[in-house]
């Protein structure tokens, strides 16, 4: 069995959280989720590189320790002193603290004041109304918690596209060395960049069926076989992910990635278009009675329905139909188009690596700058700047730009809002920097007024050029805040304040629908890693597919722009 990234980083998240309920040493608690977010991030899969004896302890927050644990993830498939850990809590907690809206610490209170140990108990106490008066929790908390028990017992939930990708890329890989297939490729809500994925749609032609499904059949990763046809077959992962392969003629492949690639809205609106047309659109192709018309290629489909191509990011059945009738479909945001990351860490607060290193990373994506934004001092937790420190920082920033030719270094900060909209440092530091993303970090179950009032008023403040991660949701583990984003879209553009598109794919916050919002009222985005690693960097990619989803040109995001440009837009009115 391979084991892939997320697997290894799985663990150690888990192990954090054991270590958080028993009360052990924070240092202890955040090597563990250092490390999870190292592998989380690392570009190559960390089973080939102890396959290739590589050392890693270079990469940081990997020390001996957690490097020789690793070693033993991936030869034995497992880990013994994670093993030994689970036993020492209640066996129900684990599945608990993997309940959306929960972590360790809510657990805990929950354990020692509730004294709940199961889901079943959980749950009964959250119908109750007994959960809300805890210190920390709250009504909405309490709903989340019954949510997020539906979401558990329902089964396997939908995996966040960057783990899909994890166990999409080596399938791919394998079953392109066999030199019957003429061509694959994924559809789906993979090929659409959803957010969430919940299983693998893949489509092929080859010369021989029957030894492509074998071939499938016997990929190492598959636990099970759930059905194994001339023209279909649907496998299990261990992972439990579900993965579909469907075999089709070369002239019904383009009518095939087009029909699986989805969405069933978009599908459905261009059906009925097709039947205005007295023609009959399915999988194997556009038919006029029985004659066959198209179906080779996606962009003869459209062409013969009059219409122009339509971008697989874009098929939501959210106006792309009517554009796409007209002409007037936008120009999507490409990686080529990108100039630059805005929102970056470095060791300096939580981040692994030095600004050096970063920087030389910045430099091999091919990008003209970089920004550092490192936390500010509110956030403890992630070791953030005061006044004293982000000053010295500002003068290794000046002293290394000094030295790039055809590099800048932008001089920015992630700014807490504190609860009352204040901002974490004066303004006579603010005022040093060129870019200041400010965000919201704690106090996440404010009203929806409140929220939407703390963000506004902090964007009152001129030196605040972006607001970073506007929603603060984190993918099948935490809820977006209540907020009115109307309001704040409206606020920004009125201030001219930009909004970032947070490409981790924990976050992809803003998501599709406001970015679309945000483009239509002219208001700007920042497409940012948050990057705490050199790999982190890469993260990128999933920033470009929301925002492809979100109908992004590369006029609507400012770091497509010029160092020069880009500073100009920073700047408020």
């Amino acid at each position: 069995m391979v084991l892939h990234n997320r697997d290894v980083a799985e663990i150690f998240e888990k192990i954090a959280g054991i270590l958080e309920f028993k009360g052990a040493n924070q240092f202890r608690i955040r090597a563990y989720q250092n490390a999870a977010r190292t592998i989380g991030n690392l570009s190559r899969n960390v089973s080939d590189l102890i396959a290739e004896d590589k050392d890693l302890t270079q990469y940081s927050g990997i020390g001996k320790d957690l490097a020789q644990k690793i070693q033993e993830i991936v030869e034995t498939g497992k880990l013994k002193f994670y093993d030994e850990l689970q036993t020492s809590i209640p066996e129900e907690l684990n599945r608990i603290m993997g309940i959306p809206g929960l972590g360790a610490k809510k657990v805990k209170a929950i354990y020692d004041q509730l004294h709940i140990d199961n889901i079943d108990d959980l749950k009964k106490a959250a119908h109750q109304k007994q959960i809300r008066d805890l210190k920390g929790f709250g009504p909405k908390t309490e709903q989340n918690i019954i949510e997020g028990i539906e979401e558990v017992k329902e089964g396997q939930k939908r995996i966040k596209l960057a783990i899909a990708e994890e166990y999409a890329r080596p399938l791919m890989a394998y079953l392109k060395k066999d030199k019957n297939v003429k061509s694959i490729d994924l559809a789906g809500s993979y090929r659409r960049q959803a957010e969430t994925i919940g299983d693998l749609d893949m489509l092929a032609v080859c010369k021989n069926r029957e030894a492509m499904m074998k071939r499938f059949a016997a990929y190492e990763e598959v636990q099970r076989v759930v059905s194994q046809g001339k023209t279909r077959s649907t496998v299990i992962l261990h992972s439990g992910l579900q993965v579909d392969l469907r075999v089709v003629s070369q002239k019904s492949f383009g009518s095939a990635m087009h029909y699986f690639t989805g969405s069933k809205a978009h599908n459905i609106a261009v059906r009925k278009i097709a039947l205005k047309m007295n023609l009959k659109i399915n999988e194997y192709g556009i038919f006029k009675g029985k004659k066959y018309i198209a179906g080779k290629t996606e962009k003869g489909i459209y062409r013969t329905l009059k219409m122009a191509y339509v971008e697989p990011e874009l098929r939501e059945n959210q106006g792309e139909i009517k554009a796409a009738q007209k002409g007037k479909l936008p120009k999507l945001i490409t990686w080529d188009d990108m100039q630059g990351d805005l929102h970056t860490h470095t060791n300096a607060t939580d981040g692994h690596d030095s600004l050096e290193r970063m920087v030389e990373a910045a430099k091999k994506q091919g990008y003209q700058y970089i920004a550092n934004t490192d936390h500010s001092r509110h956030l403890s937790v992630a070791n953030g700047l005061d006044k004293k420190r982000l000053l010295k920082q500002i003068k290794q920033i000046d002293a290394l730009n000094k030295k790039e030719k055809n590099f800048t270094i932008l001089k920015g900060v992630e700014l807490d809002i504190l609860e009352d909209g204040t901002l974490d440092l004066p303004d006579n530091i603010l005022k040093q920097l060129d870019i200041v993303a400010a965000a919201v970090h704690y106090k996440f179950t404010l009203s929806e007024k409140q929220q939407t009032e703390r963000i506004i008023k902090a964007m009152d403040n001129p030196h605040v050029n972006i607001i970073a991660h506007p929603t603060g949701r984190l993918i099948n583990q935490r809820k977006p805040y209540a907020v009115d984003m109307q309001r704040i879209l409206k606020a920004a553009k009125d201030r001219g304040c930009v909004m970032e598109l947070n490409a981790h794919p924990d976050r992809l916050d803003l998501n599709a629908i406001y970015c679309k919002a945000a483009r239509e009222m002219g208001v700007k985005i920042a497409i940012s890693t948050d990057s705490h690693s050199v790999d982190g960097l890469a993260l990128m990619r999933y920033g470009i597919g929301q925002a492809r989803r979100g109908w992004l040109e590369a006029n609507d995001v400012i770091n497509t722009h010029s160092v020069r440009s880009v500073k100009t837009l920073l700047k408020r009115a």
